[in-house]
């Protein structure tokens, strides 16, 4: 993603944000000509002016919108914006999860005087900024070559476990990408060996369910560690102490110092390439399989040792399809921002 001042002169303006809980962040983007990135080509999308502002000093999503907008004078241009946002989208009402900020779509776009406003969900963003990925913002896991035009899929561990799919479509000549979004990380964990099945049935004597999101994500790391500890040594953690976050488990991984959570973060690569391979499946996804959230970027060469791709390439008869399938880590720090520009510039 570039990034650098865009021209105040122009009459047309694409205002993309990124919000979250803590920060928005605002920026503007204008497309470039086709460039070459690595062995694949993708529009090149300039994003600049980008101001990240704290949402406590604000009351609303309008006002540091308003804010915005006069400070980089803006006013009276010809703008057409683009938000992604974690929450749901589809109705005109968006109440935010992590603020008390509510508002109108409707009512905003009027507000701030917009030409066309779109409001996306957060995956669907990432899943959008997927094609204009350079290799300077991927790591490629595994084997597996991309094929231009066919579909692709995204999996974010993070707080929760964010699926969503891209798939290409032709719209009056054009070519344009169509995410299709959905709650597949709430889909039931399939055990696939008995250690698996023993993590599950611990997971099952505290939850009714236990779906993927149980498992890859930051309180499925610390699930996955009581388990394990209680498979191993029959303890149950009963105190603060004995109580490890997700972030200190991966770091006794990654130093060593820790058996229990070295076996955690294993399970967890070894679980999420099963979880990838079988969107493939799902989707046919020779496009790629994108690993996406703030978990996974921490220990991407622990990835690459453990079992993650042979997990996911282990499909049996239709195991051509996952070895076919490339597989990669995103590591640009905005997915967010990129996917919100190539929406509104698409549109």
């Amino acid at each position: 993603m570039k990034t650098h001042l865009s021209n105040k002169n122009k009459d047309t303006i694409n205002l993309i944000a990124d919000i979250g809980g803590t920060n928005i962040r605002i920026a503007q983007a204008t497309t470039n000509p086709m460039a070459k990135h690595g062995d694949s080509e993708a529009t090149d999308i300039t994003i600049g002016d980008i101001e990240t502002y704290q949402c406590k000093k604000f009351t609303s999503l309008a006002e540091v919108l308003a804010h915005y907008i006069e400070v980089k004078s803006l006013a009276g241009c010809n703008i057409n914006a683009c938000f992604a946002i974690a929450c749901p989208v589809d109705k005109d009402l968006i109440s935010m999860t992590n603020l008390p900020w509510q508002f109108s779509q409707k009512e905003l776009q009027r507000a701030l005087k917009l030409n066309t406003l779109s409001f996306i969900n957060d995956y669907t963003a990432i899943a959008m900024a997927i094609p204009l990925l350079s290799d300077d913002q991927k790591v490629k896991i595994g084997g597996g070559e991309s094929v231009a035009g066919k579909p692709i899929s995204v999996c974010g561990p993070g707080t929760g476990l964010g699926v969503a799919n891209l798939v290409p479509l032709t719209i009056s000549g054009n070519n344009q990408w169509h995410c299709i979004s959905g709650e597949g990380g709430h889909i039931d964990f399939a055990a696939v060996n008995e250690i698996e099945q023993q993590v599950m049935n611990f997971i099952q004597g505290i939850k009714k369910r236990v779906s993927y999101e149980q498992l890859l994500s930051g309180y499925g790391l610390e699930q996955i560690y009581q388990a394990l500890l209680f498979i191993n040594q029959g303890k149950e953690i009963t105190t603060v102490k004995d109580k490890l976050s997700a972030k200190d488990i991966t770091t006794n991984a990654l130093n060593g110092s820790c058996d229990i959570c070295q076996q955690t973060l294993t399970f967890f690569c070894n679980v999420l390439g099963s979880f990838a391979g079988n969107l493939a499946l799902i989707m046919n996804s020779q496009g790629g399989v994108y690993i996406a959230g703030g978990i996974v970027p921490r220990f991407i060469d622990y990835l690459k040792t453990s079992d993650f791709r042979t997990r996911f390439e282990s499909k049996g008869r239709l195991a051509y399809i996952t070895e076919q399938a490339p597989t990669y880590v995103i590591t640009e720090e905005q997915p967010g921002l990129l996917g919100a520009a190539a929406f509104v510039l698409q549109k």
